[in-house]
């Protein structure tokens, strides 16, 4: 099947830079050049305006996010203050066991570093041994930590 495509025009047009003087006869070609720049270089102005008014909505609605997040968070740790600390002590002492299992895990890389550069399968046992153990640890760290964070001073003053 022929592939009939038509010729689109071209994207760029060609803007003369060198510097130079310009005899009589070039110069109403340079001012109909100088107009369609100037065109063109209000069109990149909207573009980037309005590029700029998006970038603006965007960092509103990820903040607005963020607050609203950090809103209910704080409102958590006011309903179970409690449950808040017990939460800061477990995040401390897995952090503990979180640091004792990545000394477990290097010193395992160390020792087996050849082993592993060369045999697929022992790469493959050391993934799953050692994988889904840190992937679980550093997630329930996370949510222990976020749920006993003291709330930032920044956080404070955007809360209602």
């Amino acid at each position: 099947m022929p592939d009939r495509r038509e010729p689109q025009p071209p994207m760029f047009s060609q803007i003369d830079v060198s510097h130079g003087s310009y005899s009589s006869s070039s110069q109403p070609s340079r001012v109909s050049g100088d107009g369609e720049q100037i065109r063109l270089l209000r069109e990149i102005l909207t573009a980037q305006d309005r590029q700029n008014e998006l970038l603006e909505e965007l960092v509103n609605q990820l903040g607005a996010a963020q607050r609203q997040r950090a809103t209910e968070l704080g409102q958590w740790k006011q309903a179970n203050p409690n449950l808040a600390r017990s939460c800061r002590a477990a995040a401390e002492a897995l952090s503990k066991v979180q640091t004792e299992f990545l000394a477990g895990l290097t010193s395992e890389i160390s020792n087996n570093f050849d082993a592993l550069l060369d045999g697929e399968f022992m790469l493959n046992e050391f993934v799953d041994r050692f994988g889904p153990r840190l992937a679980h640890l550093n997630g329930v760290l996370q949510v222990l930590t976020q749920l006993s964070s003291t709330p930032s001073p920044t956080n404070a003053s955007n809360t209602p």
